[in-house]
């Protein structure tokens, strides 16, 4: 097995850790581990932006908006004039 140092560790997530390993009952050794463990467990493969945004933005969240009538466009301004 595998050995880490965690150093330079905020004094309120040593603390939040400890209290959260005793809540837990066990070693703040433990609770660290069953945390990593927890978050690399997650499998969900990483998504890009993109699709990160496409699930965001479904079909059934869009609004449909009524767009005003566009009008000509007008004679560009000439210098001098």
């Amino acid at each position: 097995m595998a050995s880490i140092t965690i150093r330079n560790l905020d004094d309120d997530i040593k603390q939040r850790l400890r209290v959260r390993a005793a809540e837990h009952g066990r070693s703040m050794e433990e609770e660290a581990r069953d945390i990593l463990r927890r978050v690399m467990s997650d499998t969900a493969s990483p998504r890009d932006l993109a699709a990160a945004i496409r699930a965001r933005v479904a079909p059934g969240a869009r609004a449909d908006l009524e767009l005003p009538a566009r009008e000509p466009m007008r004679e560009p301004s000439q210098p001098g004039r």
